[in-house]
Formats: C-alpha cells, structure tokens, sequence
C-alpha cells in the first residue's frame, strides 16, 4: 500500500533530503512551503461514511474557486443539517439540489454518488487498503469522478505521499514557471516528476504554492 503523510510531529527531513539530491529547483521551492498548512487542514478519514462525504464535497466543489465552492458546499451541508447522510441526498428531489446551487450535472452526479454508496458498487470500505491506481478505478466508477477529483482524494483524503495528477492545470503552469518552459510536453514534464517518487505529492504542494506569489 503507498504510504500516507503523517500529520503529527512528522519528520520532513527524508523529504527534504530527497529533493535536495534529485531535484534542487523543487527543493527551494519546498523549503518556503508551510506543509503543515495543506495537510493538516484535512483530518485523516477513517470510515467509509467520511469518504463518501469527501467525494461529495469534491464533486460540489468542481470547476469552482475555492471561495465559490466553499460557499456552496457550506449551503449544501445547512440545507441537509450538517451531517448528511446517500439517504438524505437520495430522498431530496433534484429541482431542491439544484437550488442550492449545484449545476444539473452535479445534481446528478451526488446522486450517482449515493445510490453507489448505498448498493456497495464501490469499495469505499477498503480504500485506504488499496493501492493508489486502485482508489482510481473504484472512485471513477461515479459520473463526474475524473482522475483529476480522485487524484486529490488521494492527496488530500487518503494523504498518499506518491500523487502528481498530470490533468491538473496549477501544477502545469507551477511547472512552466519554476523551470521556465513556455509549453512543456507531457514527456517533460513526466521527466521532471518521476525523479521526486516516492514523494511527488510533495512536489505538487510546492508547484501549487509557488503560483501564490
């Protein structure tokens, strides 16, 4: 199984060390990122029910701004009483989702989600077992769950330490700036990230930071 980040008193020092030997460019750029910041932010999920709820929240949040999403996500929790059940959302007809501010297509992918919640067409039981390619083909088996949403479940969620999701627009301009390629190809990008295994979740972090600045 790939390893997970550990939130508590972790020692980054292995990571640091690895980018320092393999890659000095991402190396600075993970010297100036507060790690604690993306990764304690979410708690470690340990049941089924969590999972379906970081699925859902992923699913409400697509093609938003964090702050957009944040809002909608917020109305989404308050219209089912915070903690929501597949039930809740099965029982809600779709016109009620829709005015919460959800596109019809998310409509219809919450409620995907649900119905392959509640008929166990999906693994969500065992998702911290499996392995990262895994986790990816149970989680696409939702309408609306690309790689890319199941990727930072996979980051974000499950806390893989291994994780670059190549579909990602911030980490192809996090890229193109740190490394100063205009319009770099998949080959060379994948020549630049195959040298931070095992710990190209971290490299992501710095790309996506280094694009605050």
């Amino acid at each position: 199984m790939a390893k997970k980040v550990k939130n508590n008193n972790h020692n980054y020092d292995p990571v640091f060390a690895h980018f320092k030997s393999v890659d000095p460019i991402i190396h600075d750029a993970l010297l100036k990122v507060d790690i604690k910041r993306w990764f304690d932010r979410t708690q470690q999920r340990t049941s089924s029910s969590d999972y379906f709820v970081a699925i859902c929240r992923a699913i409400v949040g697509q093609q938003l701004s964090g702050k957009a999403a944040d809002a909608i996500y917020h109305k989404f929790e308050h219209f089912f009483g915070g903690s929501y059940t597949p039930e809740q959302i099965l029982r809600a007809t779709d016109q009620q989702v829709r005015d919460i501010g959800l596109s019809w297509a998310k409509v219809k992918y919450v409620k995907d989600l649900a119905e392959k919640y509640l008929e166990k067409q999906i693994a969500f039981e065992s998702l911290d077992s499996l392995a990262d390619s895994e986790v990816i083909e149970e989680l696409t088996k939702v309408k609306g769950v690309g790689n890319w949403t199941a990727e930072m479940f996979l980051m974000f969620t499950l806390l893989r330490q291994d994780v670059f999701s190549h579909g990602d627009l911030g980490l192809r301009k996090g890229i193109m700036k740190l490394y100063s390629i205009q319009d770099p190809t998949a080959d060379q990008i994948e020549k630049i990230v195959a040298a931070w295994s095992p710990y190209k979740t971290f490299g992501s972090i710095a790309l996506w930071q280094s694009l605050e600045k």
